[in-house]
């Protein structure tokens, strides 16, 4: 028996003449009584328009349409998806998905969504659990249904788990053996009184009174974060420094590296304990008493010389400092800036002053004590007490100020000097300097961490590992939007090749390309130049919606369709440099 006919359409290309004709014709195909295929022509379909031709045939073969009309008068809903998009292309880019997990599990998609969500939009874990709702967050990280609270702080409690691994495998990354690391600690204040770790300590947000924890960042020499740690609120800047020298050399196997820290970070009791541990190096900076005993002995006073003006010198062999190297800095323009703010200060002081000194010759201020409290409250209002002499007594009272003790501390102004166990064959004096100021990096994350981007503060949760899951997620928003921000240079503000081959003691200078881009608010292609937070909200115009299609024949009445935004130029552009982050 034959089969039953069936239609499709064929297109026929012919050479005569030298000429190429084509032939579009509606053919039918089937089986003979003897099972031979046949064909027949039904229909010459030639002089239709060309765009008919793709729908014909897909009809023939099943396909199912709907009048445009249809499709856009019946959204169904909308979803933001183009930051979600980029910020889920440098995860991907970067590995972090691997380097959460090996293997993909629930936990760890909570986890990245909540990294996600910290860039995107901030917030405590309820709110985000609601607010992901109205993205492509949820579908784009493989979370099914309804996400609760609870939910998300069991991701928590798996991530705490296994932080020492994932931070780990970020070390190993990206510090090599015997490379710079970066470290440095702050804090920020906690609401609430239950957890351990919160504690009355200096507060660097400037909270007094109020409870609070510290928290320190390692960072590739690039700035890079690869790992936190968190610390009880009462924790000084020195006590953290061996600790996390023990996480490098035990746990992540680099038993080599060059630390960097401040003036308070390596001090000489713990330089003492640097020197016992072999293949570690440092770098710090001395602190400004040490500065005016070196001055005092003579040290500095190549920097006096008007025949030679320096930026930097070595002091070698110092008796206090036997085994290390000084290199002595002068940045001319932080000098100048520093003593026109002295004397600003010292205007305003004796101008507060000289009021005093008025009520007490009219009469209306009297005894010594009364004058005495009067002066205190405005002698040091301004840290200038030092350079004032005043004369209280129970019916006068007059000041001067001391222009030694102004003369001396002016002959400091722009000095710093920095401090390292390096070898000059290791590093030279001028890198020494610039490796110094790479501290600027971590403290660029901090500000990150702590204001509008990734608001690591205040801290509400109640138990301390939910504290160090929670701080640990914003380090790893950090991590990713430190590439976004790298790979988005191009596109904004921030000076895409910074130099650094100039003086490293005179402050960096934007390229020419950057500071075209602050002048003009634009790209060299006249394009609009960006921040970070306005490019992420260009790319929260693509959105995902979900129409419903009706259609004709078969059991159902509709169909669900995915329709995504086309992107702009600037848009695409943004996305295809989050595609090349692995490269860098």
């Amino acid at each position: 028996m034959a089969d039953s006919p069936s239609m499709h359409v064929a297109v026929i290309e012919s050479r005569q003449n030298g000429k190429t004709y084509t032939s579009v014709l509606l053919r039918q195909s089937y089986r003979d009584n003897n099972n031979r295929v046949q064909k027949r022509t039904l229909a010459n379909l030639s002089r239709l328009p060309p765009h008919t031709i793709p729908l014909l045939s897909g009809a023939l073969k099943g396909k199912q349409y709907a009048e445009v009309g249809d499709i856009l008068g019946d959204p169904i809903r909308s979803r933001h998806h183009g930051a979600v998009q980029a910020t889920r292309t440098a995860m991907n880019a970067i590995g972090l998905p691997r380097l959460v997990a090996r293997q993909r599990c629930p936990e760890r998609d909570l986890v990245l969504a909540m990294v996600a969500a910290r860039i995107l939009r901030p917030n405590s874990k309820l709110a985000t659990s609601r607010w992901w709702r109205n993205t492509t967050l949820p579908e784009e990280f493989g979370i099914a249904g309804d996400v609760a609270a609870d939910d998300l702080y069991a991701a928590m409690d798996w991530l705490d788990e296994r932080q020492e691994g994932i931070q780990g495998r970020l070390a190993r990354r990206w510090i090599a053996q015997d490379d710079l690391v970066l470290w440095d600690l702050s804090s920020t204040w906690y609401e609430g009184s239950h957890c351990p770790l919160a504690r009355l300590g200096y507060s660097r947000d400037r909270k007094r009174g109020v409870p609070q924890i510290n928290f320190g960042l390692l960072c590739d020499r690039d700035g890079r974060p690869v790992a936190v740690s968190v610390y009880p609120g009462n924790i000084t800047d020195k006590e953290t420094l061996l600790p996390e020298l023990d996480r490098l050399q035990r746990r992540f196997g680099l038993s080599r590296v060059v630390m960097v820290g401040d003036r308070g970070m390596i001090i000489k009791a713990t330089i003492a304990s640097l020197r016992e541990r072999g293949g570690v190096g440092w770098i710090t900076a001395l602190k400004s008493q040490t500065i005016h005993k070196l001055a005092r002995q003579g040290h500095l006073d190549r920097f006096q010389d008007p025949e030679h003006e320096r930026t930097l010198f070595e002091i070698r062999d110092h008796p206090d400092f036997p085994g290390e190297r000084l290199v002595a800095c002068r940045n001319p323009r932080l000098a100048g800036r520093r003593d026109r703010v002295r004397q600003e200060l010292l205007k305003a002081t004796e101008k507060a002053l000289s009021e005093i000194a008025a009520r007490v010759e009219g009469g209306t201020l009297q005894g010594e004590a009364e004058i005495g409290l009067a002066v205190g409250a405005v002698i040091n209002k301004r840290k200038v007490r030092k350079h004032f002499h005043v004369d209280i007594s129970a019916t006068g009272f007059s000041f001067r100020r001391k222009q030694k003790s102004i003369y001396a501390e002016a002959a400091l102004d722009g000095i710093y000097i920095i401090r390292t166990s390096l070898e000059s064959g290791d590093m030279a004096a001028a890198e020494c300097v610039r490796s110094y100021k790479r501290l600027t990096r971590v403290e660029r994350a901090f500000r990150n961490l702590k204001l509008s981007d990734l608001q690591v503060r205040p801290i509400y949760h109640r138990l301390e590992h939910r504290v160090r899951a929670h701080v640990f997620i914003c380090m790893l928003a950090c991590l990713v939007e430190w590439h976004i921000r790298k790979a988005w240079a191009p596109l904004c503000y921030t000076d895409a090749e910074p130099d650094e081959t100039g003086d490293p003691v005179l402050p960096a200078r934007r390229s020419e390309p950057a500071l075209a881009k602050v002048h003009t608010h634009a790209l060299p292609d006249g394009s609009g130049a960006h921040s970070f937070r306005t490019l992420l909200d260009s790319l929260s115009t693509i959105v995902r919606s979900t129409h419903a299609v009706p259609i004709t024949g078969g059991e159902k009445a509709e169909t669900m369709i995915e329709v995504t935004t086309r992107p702009d130029a600037s848009q695409a552009r943004a996305l295809k440099l989050l595609k090349d982050i692995a490269a860098m």
